[in-house]
């Protein structure tokens, strides 16, 4: 663990990064594009659009549900075996999805295509940290996540281009296609390893006798939370607020995806160099600038730079997948495709309580406090964690 895999010496650690990313870009792709793909597919399949949305639900649910039953049913598989199955399917459901000749067999693409997520992410991390010198695994983490962060602003913009020029379904294709492409590069360049000795599903079940573990997962759920509030809103603020004209809206949206590119660079090197300070000032940063959304809300030059400091605290995604691997013992798969579920239920959590502010008559920007205080949530849940070290230390 504190060392690279002698096995993993054939290739460049580089170049392995890289091929994992590309999962990365592809599933931050289809994650982030199907929203905007909404007005396209539900008027294809001939429903309405509030109808339309169920679709990105039965996505999201697919990635809670598939990260911890994938992870404990292949925990005797080896990690490349099952970083090329879990792409694989990720290009085959998400081809099924571009073919999907009704609204029922769409939400059953969407909920299959979700599966192979969590487990692909948290599999991913795992493999890339293990190339690396441990005082370098949030580095290589990051890396990994970068492919996520890119996708928000080249990948997602294509999709919806594609779906605009030539059809809704080629949005889908494309990222089969990339998939396609990741588990190439994966067969190419990720070393050959053997399962783990003793690994078995009970072993990996063990995470969820693990506090630390669950006390990760919360500042998951509920710190990341307040990214997701105010994202989710963005383009309406921009609009009924900012005033701004439509070609500006994806301009903001670019910005902020490269403000979690800036903070998946910047921010891994301090983490391995102090991990939960790291995090902490992460989680101190996100709350002052979600608070000051609702002031920033009135300049379009403002709310981009704001919008621009809210992804780079973005980068708490390594940090915490980083910790996950110090604190869930021999449980590591299953712990690391775990955030990945708990991210995604930041997802879900984070726009519900912005809506409800919003619906209340508080207006666009409240979501900017509601993000604030799931951040700070997120820093309590955090300071916990780090009062359960000291006790057991």
């Amino acid at each position: 663990m504190h060392a690279p895999h002698p096995r993993s010496a054939a290739r460049s650690p580089g170049l392995v990064h890289f091929a994992l990313a590309m999962g990365g870009f592809a599933i931050g792709t289809t994650e982030f594009a199907t929203m905007s793909l909404v007005p396209y597919f539900s008027a294809g399949l001939g429903i309405d659009e509030p109808t339309a949305g169920h679709v990105i639900s039965a996505y999201a649910l697919g990635v809670v549900v598939g990260a911890p039953l994938l992870a404990v049913a292949a925990a005797k598989w080896s990690r490349r075996a099952l970083l090329i199955a879990l792409m694989a399917s990720f290009a085959l459901f998400n081809g099924l999805s571009a073919l999907a000749p009704t609204y029922h067999w769409m939400l059953l693409f969407r909920f299959l295509s979700g599966l192979p997520h969590g487990a692909y992410f948290g599999i991913a991390a795992l493999v890339a940290a293990s190339l690396v010198p441990y005082d370098q695994r949030s580095q290589a983490v990051g890396r990994v996540m970068l492919g996520l962060a890119v996708s928000t602003v080249l990948g997602v913009p294509a999709a919806n281009w594609l779906g605009q020029a030539v059809g809704w379904r080629w949005g889908f294709a494309v990222v089969a296609a990339l998939a396609l492409l990741t588990v190439a590069l994966v067969v190419w360049l990720a070393p050959k390893d053997r399962p783990e000795q003793g690994a078995s599903p009970l072993r990996e079940l063990s995470a969820l006798a693990n506090g630390q573990v669950w006390l990760t997962l919360g500042v998951s759920a509920i710190g990341f939370g307040g990214l997701f509030c105010v994202y989710t809103y963005v383009a309406s603020t921009l609009m009924h607020v900012t005033g701004t004209p439509p070609w500006a809206v994806p301009l903001v949206l670019a910005i902020f995806g490269l403000g979690m590119i800036a903070g998946n660079i910047v921010v891994p090197r301090f983490a391995d160099r102090a991990l939960m300070p790291t995090g902490a000032a992460l989680l101190i940063a996100s709350a002052v600038a979600l608070a000051l959304y609702p002031l920033a809300a009135h300049s379009l030059v403002w709310i981009a730079l704001d919008v621009f400091a809210i992804g780079f605290a973005g980068a708490l995604g390594p940090v915490l997948q980083t910790r996950l691997m110090d604190v869930a013992g021999d449980a590591q798969a299953l712990a690391a495709a775990l955030n990945h579920s708990a991210f995604n239920t930041a997802n879900a959590l984070g726009p519900w309580l912005g809506g409800l502010a919003i619906a209340a008559g508080y207006g666009w920007t409240s979501t900017g406090w509601v993000g604030a205080l799931l951040a700070l949530g997120g820093l309590a849940i955090l300071g916990l964690a780090v009062l359960a070290d000291r006790r057991t230390a």
